[in-house]
């Protein structure tokens, strides 16, 4: 076996298929069935089987893919080893992020980062459903994503750390009658219009307990992800929303009011493939990013 099967044979398991595996790799399908090949005629057990027309890992498979991923982090160690000795720790550093964590971490990593000799970060915003985040690590150094602190654990196939535990508050405009309590539970919201973020993404779990605990079905009027769009309609009396306390910016015309009764937070991670942190760079980019959580989760006290 080498290095390049090895890769393969791990991005099927993240991917789930030969034709996707050969577009990320930018190679044909049939390429990627003959390394595959190649590489189980060194292995004593079959390392994938068919389900359906897909090609899917064995047990066996997803043991040497796990194994894969140290491989290729002692790797990129070594090859980064000059790099690091000479201590040059500038170069770009890709960082993706969700819209209300692009919003409030990148300010904050420019100019932590401003200044000759250190990293410059390459900056995109992905708003994706929860389950394709660490999809992303493959495209990016480092990527901010979203979900709730009884979600689902990330796959062991990315690293992962937790920025913020960010608490979710229901906004109300202004001059609402429920703005009057300090807090609010499920059957005190249950009866209103909801704006809402769209399904597969992490706050619908929430709506989803409020519902559960209330004992009905939520009014789910509007479907809108970025959350200073939902502040607007908030403010002009399109319903109730669950938002952000430190992350999403401050409406004059909306207030915000913690939720009883169900658990409403969210976490804030940073996933990584393990090999990214080889690089001097990308721990510096690594660092400001807890340094800037610090701040934000400071600023909201």
């Amino acid at each position: 076996m080498d290095e390049r099967q090895l890769r393969i044979l791990r991005e099927l398991g993240d991917l789930g298929s030969v034709s996707a595996v050969a577009e990320a790799l930018h190679v044909t399908p049939s390429a990627i069935s003959q390394q595959l090949r190649l590489l189980q005629r060194s292995i004593p057990v079959p390392l994938t089987e068919r389900a359906g027309r897909r090609v899917v890992l064995t047990e066996a498979g997803q043991a040497l893919a796990g194994a894969a991923v140290e491989v290729e982090t002692a790797l990129a160690r070594a090859r980064n080893t000059i790099s690091d000795f000479a201590e040059q720790p500038d170069g770009d550093v890709s960082v993706a992020a969700f819209h209300s964590a692009a919003s409030a971490f990148f300010p904050l990593l420019l100019s932590g980062l401003a200044g000759p000799g250190r990293p410059r970060p390459v900056l995109a915003d992905e708003d994706v459903p929860q389950d394709r985040f660490p999809t992303l690590t493959r495209d990016y150094d480092l990527v901010l994503a979203h979900r709730l602190d009884h979600g689902p654990p990330w796959p062991r196939t990315v690293a992962s750390a937790t920025l913020l535990r960010e608490p979710l508050d229901v906004a109300l405009p202004v001059g609402h009658p429920l703005a009057a309590k300090a807090r609010l539970t499920p059957r005190d919201v249950a009866d209103q219009p909801w704006i809402t973020v769209h399904d597969g993404f992490p706050l619908m779990s929430t709506i989803e307990a409020i519902a559960a605990v209330a004992n009905r079905r939520l009014d789910i009027v509007h479907r809108i992800n970025e959350f200073a769009v939902v502040a607007e309609v908030v403010a002009a009396g399109g319903g109730l929303a669950l938002m952000p306390r430190w992350t999403a910016g401050p409406h004059p015309a909306v207030v915000l009011r913690p939720l009883s009764g169900v658990r409403a937070r969210r976490d804030i991670d940073v996933l990584h493939r393990p090999e990214r942190t080889a690089r001097r760079a990308v721990r510096t980019v690594l660092a400001e990013l807890r340094r800037a959580a610090a701040l934000i989760r400071g600023r909201g006290r």
